[in-house]
């Protein structure tokens, strides 16, 4: 699926349209919602308007049937005022997104506050259960764990590995290369094959930790995967380990078990299903919470390997 500049023509069905313009973590948490909507109207082309680089994900959400290119609030949803049936604001409560939603001039419009919206909660809240909650409100039907996303065609580059995601966009989710490559090296001596992800900002953490660790070169993919090939090599792990990033939440979409260390942001808000086989690692006692600090927060290097290894025999993955 193709980030389009403009709605395309009408197929003949009501037009429904999203907003939710931020990153990998942030869209997929609203997979929930998405699926709800899909749900309660069937009959409708659903667009959602979100970040072009996310094309590849989106193209995995069969809930959507559009994806809109949206910078953030740098320009107005590029959808002509006036033929949208439905607009859902899944972005935020502001004025910026109510202003590029009620642009659209819909006959519905599905948001916070108003005259039928629930009040936006500040402070800690899961942030899938926020968006079903907004659904509810306005008498649409949702279940905080439905997850789920398709898998990508292609197969996987690896199959079965123990995935030991590496990166995170700002220092404050860092986690020591030390202690990384620590991990991989429990994680071997349990007989998993053991690959390292991240962004292409993350190639040089991911080899220092190959390096520490005495993993093959071989092994580092950071750098070298597109978002559905990453979602492909996560959907077929037999295992992840990562801190609060995009991966687990892709990993929680496939249901595949992962240990996810928190650093300044809360699990509350953003850890994976209850239900799932998924262990959160913090220590929210010392948590200095500046998300966009280059240093790492307290509360992740609470977070020792012993913790995670542990974690991963609690989980009893075994290596195939």
């Amino acid at each position: 699926m193709t980030a389009l500049d403009s709605l395309p023509p009408s197929d003949g069905r009501p037009e429904l349209v999203v907003l939710r313009a931020i990153k990998l973590g942030d869209l997929l948490v609203a997979v929930p919602a998405l699926r709800a909507l899909r749900r309660a109207f069937p009959d409708h082309r659903i667009s959602l308007a979100t970040t072009a680089w996310l094309a590849p994900v989106v193209e995995l959400l069969p809930a959507v049937d559009v994806h809109l290119a949206q910078q953030g609030f740098d320009h107005p949803i590029p959808v002509p005022a006036g033929v949208t049936d439905v607009a859902v604001n899944l972005h935020g409560a502001g004025p910026e997104s109510e202003g590029l939603v009620a642009a659209l001039g819909a006959r519905r419009v599905i948001g916070h506050g108003g005259a039928d919206g629930p009040t936006w909660i500040e402070g800690p809240v899961n942030e899938r259960e926020r968006w079903v909650r907004l659904l509810a409100a306005h008498g649409i039907p949702g279940d905080a764990d439905d997850v789920a996303i398709d898998r990508p065609v292609e197969p996987p580059v690896v199959a079965d590995a123990a995935v030991v995601h590496v990166g995170a966009f700002h220092g404050a989710r860092h986690w020591p290369v030390d202690r990384f490559a620590a991990v991989v090296r429990g994680l071997q001596e349990r007989g998993h094959q053991v690959v390292l992800t991240g962004g292409s900002e993350d190639v040089e953490r991911a080899a220092a930790v190959a390096e520490t660790a005495g993993l093959a070169p071989s092994a580092v993919l950071a750098g070298v995967l597109d978002l559905q090939p990453f979602a492909a090599v996560v959907a077929a792990a037999r295992l992840v380990v990562t801190v609060d990033t995009g991966a687990a939440h892709l990993a929680s979409a496939y249901g595949i078990p992962s240990v996810v260390l928190f650093g300044p942001a809360p699990p509350e808000s953003w850890g994976p299903p209850a239900s799932g086989p998924h262990v959160v690692l913090t220590d929210a006692s010392v948590r200095r919470g500046d998300v966009f600090s280059e240093e790492p927060d307290p509360a992740i290097l609470a977070v020792h390997p012993a913790d995670v290894l542990a974690a991963v025999d609690g989980l009893d993955v075994h290596a195939r």
